[in-house]
């Protein structure tokens, strides 16, 4: 656009030098044919297109010295291009005309040299604008990568939050079982030393009660412990530790669940990937395979595969595929095997 805004600028004034020097009735023709060839240079835009266009315009000035006064429009299209050079080609019809003054040779090479610095102005406006959209273009993206790396680093920060929190219950589960409960144990079996000691039947009631009661508590621990501990179960990591210890074939994971599973469901994923694991080693010669667990609005999904071999392998006669079949269904789920193309283990299971 700016191109055709210093063009059209450029004609205006080649046609304020061309009508007062020109009277002839087809003073119009030239006007057309200039309009003609600088319209062609905008339209194929080619240095060596915009070279030989000009060259035949310099023959047109050879043969009529009228177009000379188009000639700073014409080299418009050749500046500043490796074919510049042939701008110096002009002083051949300069030098051969003898019809015009010289006061007009001078408008034509001073308007020459305004053109020149014209396009040179333009050229350097749109080398800029494209810098520029080029720096707002990386700028962008670099936002766009910014946002990216900070989303991730947060989903990394909550799962270590979350890891850290799990790890925690364990320990206090842990540190409840090593301490509390191994007291509790003691005081037990002491009481029931006493028991068999003492002969004083009230005492003995007595005692009879508080192993009751320690015995409560006791159970009451133990649940309490069991609880803790299997809330603090993290089925990603658990996982990840199956396939770190699993050196029969790479194993890759994509995990896609936002929210933590019930511990029911935990074990029922970790049991399956344990027995798809054993079956890989037992029936695959597979050299790769992938687990993916997501979740979905209505359902999870579970999908187990590798890229084995498993011709001579009867998915109905497996014990494994079985009790996978098994546990799939208590949780009113659905389960396909296919062992077409390498072993696939497809389940879906519905949200509650």
């Amino acid at each position: 656009m700016n191109k055709l805004i210093d063009k059209l600028i450029i004609f205006i004034f080649c046609v304020a030098i061309y009508i007062p020097n020109v009277t002839h009735k087809y003073m119009i023709v030239p006007i057309l044919i200039v309009v003609f060839f600088s319209s062609m240079l905008s339209y194929l835009d080619r240095d060596i297109i915009s070279f030989y266009v000009f060259l035949v315009y310099l023959l047109f000035c050879l043969l009529n010295p009228v177009f000379l006064y188009f000639i700073p429009l014409i080299s418009y299209d050749i500046l500043l291009c490796k074919y510049q050079w042939g701008l110096f080609l002009t002083i051949i019809p300069l030098i051969n005309n003898t019809t015009l003054f010289s006061y007009s040779i001078s408008l034509i090479i001073i308007f020459l040299l305004v053109t020149y610095l014209i396009k040179k102005r333009t050229t350097a406006y749109e080398t800029l604008k494209i810098d520029y959209y080029n720096l707002e273009d990386d700028s962008k993206e670099i936002s766009m990568q910014l946002e990216i790396t900070n989303k991730i680093l947060i989903e990394k920060q909550d799962y270590e939050i979350k890891l850290a929190r799990l790890n925690e219950r364990n320990r206090i589960a842990r540190d409840i079982h090593d301490n509390v409960g191994h007291m509790l144990s003691r005081s037990i079996l002491q009481i029931g030393a006493l028991l068999a000691t003492n002969k004083d039947e009230p005492t003995k009631e007595n005692l009879k009660l508080i192993k009751n009661t320690l015995s409560e508590a006791m159970d009451s621990i133990r649940n309490s412990v069991h609880d803790l501990h299997e809330e603090s179960i993290d089925l990603e990591s658990e996982i990840k530790t199956l396939i770190k210890n699993f050196s029969f074939c790479s194993v890759e994971l994509n995990y896609d669940i936002e929210f933590s599973l019930e511990k029911d469901l935990k074990y029922c994923f970790l049991s399956i990937t344990k027995e798809a694991l054993s079956n890989i080693i037992k029936h695959s010669n597979a050299t790769k395979a992938s687990i993916l667990i997501r979740e979905h609005p209505g359902f999870y999904q579970f999908i187990i595969e590798d890229n084995g071999s498993y011709a001579s392998y009867y998915t109905k006669n497996g014990i494994g595929l079985k009790n996978i079949n098994d546990r799939v269904t208590s949780f009113n789920g659905y389960v396909n095997i296919n062992c077409d193309k390498g072993f696939k283990l497809f389940i879906s299971i519905p949200k509650l």
